[in-house]
Order: structure tokens, then sequence, then C-alpha cells
């Protein structure tokens, strides 16, 4: 008897009827098993945006350098190029992204700021000029040349630094820490100690 003439029979189309319900069973465990990897599995985006030169990732909860740079450029810039126009912006751009330790303190200095350059009428610029990075603290540098001016003053050029610390939570950056000071990045044992 050849195989085609056994499945033709009552006994072969049960014993096939058993093993397709064998493999649809198989099938099944695996389709749940792979469900339940996916849902488990931290995802990883990755990106590769127009103003970074590389594919850079982001994750749950971390990033690659290139997009914590890109970001602590965007907060530095932001902090840095204030005027009585767009002082309200400042601070609606900036509340999302910063830590719900830092945000009352860091919003009630900008509003004391803000309230004095609408009053003296004052325009801050800031045009950074490197970006750095100390691995002991993770905290980011960005360096540039602040420029203060006013009506009725010549403008006022001097170097400045925004220290910053980013991470990620849920995909989402947060600024944990901030300062910023005058001269140039300060590094060593303990630089940029969060308050």
């Amino acid at each position: 008897m050849t195989l085609d003439r056994f499945l033709a029979t009552w006994n072969g189309l049960t014993l096939e009827n058993r093993v397709n319900r064998i493999v649809i069973l198989l099938l099944i465990g695996a389709n749940m098993a792979l469900a339940i990897t996916l849902n488990q599995t931290e995802r990883t985006v990755v990106l590769v945006p127009p103003v970074l030169e590389g594919e850079v990732t982001v994750a749950r909860s971390s990033a690659s350098q290139e997009v914590k740079e890109a970001w602590a450029l965007f907060v530095a810039e932001l902090l840095g190029n204030v005027s009585p126009t767009n002082a309200e912006f400042l601070t609606k751009a900036l509340d999302p992204l910063l830590a719900p330790s830092l945000r009352q303190d860091i919003l009630q200095v900008l509003e004391t700021q803000i309230g004095e350059i609408r009053r003296e009428k004052v325009s801050l610029s800031f045009q950074p000029r490197a970006i750095s990075h100390d691995p002991a603290t993770g905290t980011l540098f960005v360096t540039g040349t602040h420029i203060t001016s006013g009506p009725a003053a010549k403008p006022v050029n001097a170097e400045r630094t925004y220290a910053l610390r980013i991470e990620f939570k849920n995909y989402r950056p947060v600024v944990v820490y901030l300062d910023v000071y005058p001269g140039a990045p300060r590094t060593g044992p303990n630089p940029g100690e969060a308050p």
C-alpha cells in the first residue's frame, strides 16, 4: 500500500487530522511565545534626523551620546537667546524638559530674569562654540559667547558655559541638572554636583 492510497482511507484521514491538530497547536504556542517576547522587549528606536550627522538610538531610559548632546545644545540655545518678545515661549518650551526636582526653582529664576529683561529692554544671545562631555559625571558642557545688548549700551561679550545632565524617561529627554556660569567648563573630581 502506498502513502497516497493510505491517506485516502479512513484511518489515513484521521491520522492526518491528528497530525494537523498537533502542528496547529505548536504554531499557536509559537505565536503566543513570540507575542510575549515582543511585549517584554524594550524597544530601541533608531533615528537619523537632519540635525545629527549619523545614526542615533533612543530607548525607553537611555539614548546615544549624540542625542544627549543635541538636546543639551537645544536647551543652551533656548536659555541663551532671550528677548522681551520670546520670553513667554522660553518657559513654555523649557517646562516639559525639566525634572520635577528642578522645575520650580528654575522656573522661578527664569521668571525673575525675564522680568528684568522686559523692564530693561535687554536682549541676550548665545553663540555656541563647543560641546564637551565629562564621562565620570555624565555632564554635558555647552560653551560659547554670550552677548548682552540693550537700547542704550554697547553689546557686552562674555564666555559662558551651560552644564547639563540629560536622562531619558519613557523615550523623553529630561534635564536632571542645569548650571550656568561664566568661563570655561568646570571639570574635575566632582564637577557640577547637583544641588
